[in-house]
């Protein structure tokens, strides 16, 4: 741990003083001058930024403005994207100047502990794509799509300017400090800026919190893949590829990034497609129409081998491929969107969103929406995974921006895709698909009878649209596929054929998105069974210090044993819960995620207060005061509310005053065992939203209490490790500037033995 620093003390006074350290190098930064020169503005940038406000502009008074019986879904990808643009290229700076003023003079740590392991400077548009695929999960998949039921606008007005104000800023505002401070988690962090009671806090909420997390993305993946062969073989087909990408990259063809990507697509295509004849099959129907539960023990055993296994084996092969997977599919279905214009017929405000009783879940539009939608708006994963693997690999500071802001607006690009999809679909079929099994029965009958006594304006089901729905995307049944992947990949599917194949390719196109979203959410999984994994070495560590070896294999092998009982445990309550698993306990994954993002901006807070950087410290309040009253109001919601739909305490002592009367069935749960079942798990949720909001709300008045001593003194305290010069260059954008071309030019012609190393 670095003692409090005075910041000034590794700077000059003059701004341009340390680019060229080593007077037989290049420069290492641009100079004051330089920089000012590449942002100068032309007549041609002003006409281009006008031309992408009008157009955003545009979009947005077309879906909150001027919209009638339907709107069509080109607005959404103007609106969305025209909004990115703007706040990259001014908002994401308004940070960069008030907050973190980086500083491509000083060595990172990858440079300064650069060992070929954990520490390695990495080219910035492959650590995009490695941070990027690390927190693209279920979350942007699944949160938007059960949010549909609410509307369209609430959740694109939360998805779009939640990311600006403050999903973007918490990855990029904690991968900077972390970076600064050695590449230290966000435990650390807190640990070290919160003291004792606060740091502790922090700790035990990022545990606990990350076994609800990676419990509720295995639930998807087990939702979307439960009585489908066609999705069991093509998903399972992705390990063993995965598995060959590795051994390809690391024995037979060392470094050939794109070669393997490209091989690997191939063979995921082939992987959908050999699915479907599979499927067709005698010893496919009776091996792999498999049973949640038997899928969910796949998965926790799954969890623990990847999890142990060497990183370049399994999950970086598996993170190449996803992230083109991952970027591509999303860009390619924008394109399909702006062709084939999609008419959407879901109102912008729904009754469910005022009146708080929707089949999907229950709760009113504040707060519930903002729990919903959590990644893709505003997640606090994310900042295990910006103060994990990515800040040891920045290779300048100035690269921070492009990755932390810049990866999440593109997560959130994903999410309004989603959404898009979601609401694409008819209305009925989107309720039938998303109502738990215990409203429907799991049957096309019980399923047309529960949508039509909805009462939803516009909306007539019958079984013949359910049937035909299934039979065009080859599976037996799209009731009660819960879990937001089915529905989405039914969007994707149903916007796709209109631009490529027709009505024949609905059955392809289907199984490609559950292969699409099974890359997102696997990675999510063995990721965050990784990074919790060393946060529980990390905390057994000040204990027992044999633990902080992640080489000892021992410890290794109990801390993910550990961590996979911890979140397998909760996937196995989630997939034998008679009231549907995804809708009972997704409101506790979005609260839980949410708090994690209160804690994570609540350390942020406490370290740009400690340094008096007074100016800009609304950037943080503002959307740490935002979160904290939404996840405070949502977990006195799932606490205290009598409505049983809503309140985990009246849910559950409902079903035990059922069960103590001696009745062997009540509401949904329909045997005495479905009742039990109901009962344990509604007192672990309730317990769990308890410790978790009383655990992030001691983490939040101790980093107010800790910004407030600030104020009151002038005493300046920074953590940051100490000032050390840096001795290699590289551009921060995704596109190199012309100022920074030429620099970069002088490098490349230099001899080969004083070329800096790079990884990746």
């Amino acid at each position: 741990m670095s003692a409090p620093s005075r910041r000034g003390k590794d700077t000059t006074l003059d701004p341009d003083a340390g680019v060229r350290p080593d007077p037989s190098l290049p420069p290492v930064a641009l100079t004051e001058e330089q920089k000012v020169k590449d942002g100068r503005w032309t007549p041609m940038k002003i006409i281009l930024w006008v031309a992408i406000g009008l157009i955003g502009g545009l979009g947005w008074t077309m879906l909150a403005i001027v919209r009638g019986e339907t709107v069509n879904a080109i607005w959404f990808v103007f609106a969305a994207v025209a909004t990115y643009l703007i706040a990259y290229r001014f908002y994401s700076k308004v940070v960069e100047k008030y907050l973190l003023r980086p500083d491509d003079r000083r060595a990172t740590p990858a440079e300064v502990k650069q060992d070929g392991k954990d520490y390695v400077p990495t080219d910035r548009r492959v650590l995009y794509g490695h941070h990027f695929a690390a927190i693209a999960g279920a979350g942007p998949l699944v949160g938007p799509v059960l949010a549909a039921q609410m509307g369209f606008l609430p959740g694109t007005i939360w998805i779009i300017v939640g990311v600006v104000l403050a999903g973007a800023v918490q990855d990029y505002t904690v991968l900077f400090f972390s970076m600064r401070r050695g590449g230290r988690t966000i435990g650390q962090m807190a640990r070290q800026e919160l003291g004792k009671i606060g740091g502790t806090a922090a700790i035990i909420a990022s545990l606990l919190i990350m076994l609800i997390i990676v419990a509720i993305l295995a639930l998807v993946v087990v939702n979307a893949l439960g009585e489908s062969p066609w999705g069991v073989f093509s998903v399972s087909m992705t390990i063993p590829i995965a598995l060959f990408m590795g051994l390809y990259l690391r024995y037979l063809r060392p470094g050939k990034v794109t070669e393997v990507s490209i091989i690997g697509f191939i063979l995921l295509i082939a992987a959908i497609v050999a699915g479907g004849w599979v499927a067709e099959t005698a010893w496919g129907q009776e091996f792999l129409h498999l049973d949640r539960t038997v899928i969910a023990w796949g998965i926790i055993i799954y969890g623990f081998i990847a999890a142990v296994l060497p990183v370049w084996l399994l999950l970086a092969p598996r993170d190449y491929l996803s992230t083109f997977m991952k970027i591509g599919v999303i860009v390619m279905l924008a394109g399909a969107i702006v062709l084939v214009r999609p008419e959407i017929t879901v109102p912008a405000v729904t009754e469910f969103a005022l009146e708080g009783t929707g089949p999907v879940f229950a709760g009113p539009l504040f707060p519930f929406l903002f729990v919903t939608i959590a990644c893709g708006a505003l997640s606090g994963f994310h900042a295990l995974i910006s103060s994990g693997t990515t800040p040891k690999l920045v290779e300048k500071e100035r690269q921070t921006r492009f990755i932390g802001y810049g990866g999440m607006i593109m997560e959130s690009f994903v999410a309004i895709m989603a959404l898009v999809a979601a609401i694409s679909i008819d209305q009925g079929i989107y309720y039938a698909m998303n109502a738990s099994a215990a409203a429907t029965q799991g049957t096309v009958e019980g399923a047309v009878a529960f949508v039509n006594s909805l009462g939803i304006a516009g909306v007539n089901l019958t079984p013949e649209m359910l049937t035909s729905t299934a039979a065009a995307v080859g599976e037996e049944s799209v009731v009660s596929r819960t879990g937001g992947a089915p529905t989405l990949a039914l969007g994707l599917a149903h916007i796709m054929q209109q631009a490529l194949g027709g009505p024949a390719m609905m059955a392809f196109w289907y199984h490609f998105a559950i292969m699409f979203e099974a890359l997102f959410i696997l990675t999510a999984v063995d990721a965050g069974t990784r990074v919790a994994r060393f946060m529980l070495q990390d905390s057994i560590g000040a204990w027992v210090p044999k633990f902080r070896d992640v080489s000892w294999r021992p410890g290794v092998w109990i801390t993910t044993a550990v961590m996979v009982a911890g979140w397998g445990a909760i996937l196995i309550l989630g997939v034998t819960d008679p009231l549907g698993g995804i809708n009972t306990f997704f409101p506790l994954f979005g609260i839980a995620n949410q708090l994690l993002a209160a804690i994570a901006l609540a350390v942020v807070l406490t370290i740009v207060a400690r340094r008096r950087d007074f100016r800009g410290l609304w950037i943080v309040a503002l959307p740490l005061a935002f979160i904290t009253v939404v996840t405070t109001v949502a977990s006195f919601h799932k606490i205290f509310s009598p409505v049983p739909a809503v309140g985990y305490w009246a849910q559950h002592t409902a079903f035990k005053d059922a069960l103590a009367a001696g009745q062997t069935s009540f509401k949904a749960a329909k045997t005495p065992e479905a009742m039990e079942a109901v009962v344990r798990n509604t007192f672990v949720q309730g317990t769990l939203s308890i410790v978790f909001l009383v655990l992030a709300l001691i983490v939040i008045t101790t980093s107010v209490l800790a910004a407030i001593r600030a104020f009151r003194t002038t005493e300046v305290v920074d953590h940051q490790d100490p000032y050390v010069p840096s001795r290699r260059f590289a551009p921060s954008g995704l596109i190199a500037t012309a100022e920074e071309k030429e620099i970069q030019a002088q490098w490349d012609a230099l001899p080969a033995e004083k070329q800096p190393v790079r990884g990746h």
